[in-house]
């Protein structure tokens, strides 16, 4: 039985087909391998692969290293100074944030005031027609307004005299 296991590990069986009967040789075996084997752009490529994410696994760990010993050293520090520095960081912010807004309203003011004086001057800038439209339905219920107390105006007149006498 040994001597039948070292002929099929050479690649010779003796006539008959090895992949019919036995599993395959050895020889089967190192041919699909071969064949499926990656050229040399996917080798390159891997190897590139390999050596860029050690190279980041690195500098990953040198980065949270240092982190750890900067917040060691300079953690007390920080928080022995935080009474000067936490009120000027604060001034600093609120500042920025009366700057920043300041003149964020100053650009939406010279924004409406452009838009106005295109919509005065008959320029008709974008936006002008729904505020024709909104101006126009204004218009229509102050006059359905006005029309209705009209009517009713009297009547209501009337019924608060009837529930004052005095009146």
């Amino acid at each position: 039985m040994g001597d039948r296991q070292q002929q099929h590990a050479h690649g010779h069986g003796g006539g008959e087909h090895p992949a019919a009967a036995d599993p395959p040789s050895s020889a089967t075996l190192l041919r699909r391998v071969q064949t499926h084997a990656p050229n040399s752009t996917q080798v390159v490529g891997f190897l590139t692969l390999l050596v860029s994410g050690a190279v980041l696994l690195l500098l990953t760990g040198l980065t949270l290293t240092g982190a750890v010993v900067a917040l060691v050293f300079l953690g007390p520090i920080a928080l022995l100074t935080s009474p000067i520095w936490v009120p000027i960081a604060v001034a600093l912010f609120v500042l920025t944030a009366a700057a920043l807004s300041a003149c964020g309203f100053v650009v939406a003011a010279l924004a409406v005031g452009t838009w106005m004086y295109r919509y005065f001057t008959g320029r008709h800038p974008v936006g002008a027609d729904r505020v024709d439209y909104a101006r126009s339905r204004i218009a229509d219920t102050a006059s359905h307004v006005k029309d209705y107390a009209r009517e009713y105006g009297g009547y209501l007149h009337n019924r608060s005299k009837d529930a004052a006498p005095g009146a």
